[in-house]
């Protein structure tokens, strides 16, 4: 049994995470690529994490690798865990309004465009002006995760769409390439418009090895382009397709090293996510 968190606890959310339930929800037919037996875990794991290193609450992302267009489980997990989780997740072009708003009343508050992956729908495909307006209706963010110069196609759609945007894992930027890189220019530029959020998050899959030295400079420009009002934090467990071992432990330490001061982190871990994403304190059980 996972201990909700009390009112009287600071929140501290764990922004980016994906869980799964193959007993009951197997990989689906749209999913963009395999998990192995390693790279899946449960909502009740994951809260055990968060538990274990004093996080409230955490921020689903509904796994292309494995689920795609799926987003049962998620929606199940959302509806268990009542506040505690909230979601983002992968909609298929075509979707029912109906679905939008049952997602939005389980906890849903964003849609997730992996730019990379054609199994992803797709921010120019036929029908993504209306998914766009439909999640605009909701209240929701457009959320993207991407790697290489795919963004710069993509961010006149984004900003055409109307919605809030979130931008996963730093912009996972070539850690050899520098800050000049196109991509990472326009992030930088997005950020310094007011416009968008960062995730602080990914220093795994661009920063070279612990202790992901490699990730500093990037980490820092983002802070000072986006001001830290709009950066969060998040784990990505359970870390699909990590090229060595990856943990809480690690990546908070790198956080650490990019925001050494405590009022600093509180606001990128609790204060904005509360601000962004919704989440509030849960009343202690009996």
């Amino acid at each position: 049994m996972t201990r909700p968190a009390s009112l009287d606890r600071p929140l501290r959310v764990d922004c980016h995470a994906h869980v799964y339930d193959l007993s009951r929800y197997p990989f689906h037919g749209t999913r963009g690529f395999d998990a192995s037996d390693n790279e899946v875990g449960t909502a009740e794991q994951f809260a055990c994490v968060l538990d274990a290193h004093g996080f409230t609450h955490g921020l689903l992302i509904n796994p292309l690798g494995g689920y795609g267009t799926d987003n049962r489980c998620l929606l199940e997990v959302l509806e268990r865990h009542k506040g505690r989780f909230k979601g983002v997740a992968v909609v298929a072009h075509g979707t029912p309004e109906a679905d939008f708003e049952r997602m939005s009343a389980a906890g849903v508050v964003g849609l997730r465009f992996n730019l990379n992956f054609p199994a992803s729908p797709a921010l120019d495909a036929e029908g993504a002006d209306r998914t766009l307006a439909l999640a605009r209706e909701q209240g929701w963010f457009a959320q993207v995760h991407y790697e290489g110069e795919t963004f710069l196609r993509a961010l006149p759609l984004l900003e055409r769409s109307g919605l809030p945007i979130v931008v996963d894992h730093c912009g996972r930027p070539d850690a050899k390439a520098g800050v000049d890189q196109p991509a990472f220019r326009a992030l930088l530029d997005l950020g310094r418009s007011g416009r968008a959020v960062v995730k602080l998050s990914g220093a795994f899959r661009f920063g070279g090895e612990f202790p992901y030295t490699a990730a500093d400079t990037y980490a820092q420009a983002l802070i000072e382009a986006f001001g830290i009002d709009r950066c969060v934090w998040g784990s990505d467990w359970p870390y699909l397709r990590a090229r060595h071992r990856v943990d809480h432990a690690t990546l908070l330490a790198a956080l650490h090293r990019w925001l050494p001061d405590a009022a600093d982190r509180q606001k990128v871990l609790g204060d904005n996510p509360a601000r962004i994403f919704g989440f509030k304190p849960l009343a202690t059980t009996a």
